[in-house]
């Protein structure tokens, strides 16, 4: 196994790996089209946390909010609840993907605030700033997301909701191994938590750089959910979801995301 390494360093790796991803068209960097920013702000829209739209009464009405859309660029969710009638700021480490939120807001005439920045620090921001939180699955890049939990409720104003998505941790549990899946057969190989930097070898770890794929980490639910009770957070809603292909065979099992509502009370 290789040894720990330092974090800014995967922080620096994952922010070049989406830059490359955003200038290569992948699904998460796809512009959304002045056609549904226009349906948008006629009152009809659509935002995702996973792959099927949010449960109705997660965001319903966003008129007037202020919306901080975390780690959450990419053309895609910003702008549409911009055009609904939300005061949105886009914060993201990458600037690539930033740069998508920048097209169809001046594209589609939409005021964003647009901010580059790690998504465990948000200083930038006075406390009690905003009405919610929309942050979609994206925590996987990170070693530690407590710091996450914690700024976001220091952000959120008393009322305020987060609403965050983030892998299930059975999908970081088995060998990944394509012969393995062929055969039908789910190996355990790795615990939760896990990490790229620590828990695959040297080899397979190149071998995902010269991929340019981002390292990942795998949460424990006592991270994902325990980490917002601890910061302050109430769960007022659970949702799971399936993704429409199966990247690994454990998801034709058991749903491989999550998300939650949770309340700044």
């Amino acid at each position: 196994m290789i040894s720990h390494k330092n974090n800014q360093s995967g922080k620096e790796y994952n922010q070049k790996v989406w830059d490359h991803l955003s200038n290569l068209d992948c699904e998460w960097s796809r512009p959304v089209s002045s056609e549904i920013i226009n349906t948008a702000r006629y009152g009809e829209w659509e935002v995702r946390l996973t792959h099927d739209p949010l449960p109705k009464g997660w965001l319903d009405d966003v008129k007037g909010m202020k919306i901080l859309c975390l780690a959450s660029a990419g053309g895609q969710q910003a702008p549409v609840l911009a055009a609904a009638g939300a005061k949105v700021t886009v914060f993201d480490i990458s600037e690539n993907q930033l740069e998508k939120d920048r097209l169809v807001a001046e594209r589609d005439h939409l005021d964003l605030e647009i901010i580059q920045g790690d998504m465990r620090n948000l200083s930038v921001f006075e406390d009690e700033t905003f009405d919610c939180i929309f942050h979609p699955i994206s925590n996987l890049y990170i070693p530690d997301v407590q710091p996450v939990w914690d700024e976001c409720f220091r952000v959120l104003k008393p009322g305020g909701k987060l609403l965050s998505s983030f892998y299930n941790p059975v999908l970081f549990v088995a060998d990944r191994n394509p012969e393995y899946r062929k055969q039908g057969i789910i190996k355990p190989r790795y615990k939760i938590p896990f990490s790229d930097l620590t828990d695959i070898d040297e080899e397979a770890l190149q071998a995902k750089k010269e991929k340019n794929e981002a390292l990942t980490f795998g949460h424990s639910l006592s991270q994902l959910i325990g980490g917002q009770l601890q910061s302050g957070f109430l769960i007022k809603g659970f949702h799971e979801s399936s993704a429409p292909v199966s990247r690994f065979l454990i998801e034709e099992y058991v749903p491989g995301f999550i998300a939650t509502w949770s309340v700044k009370l």
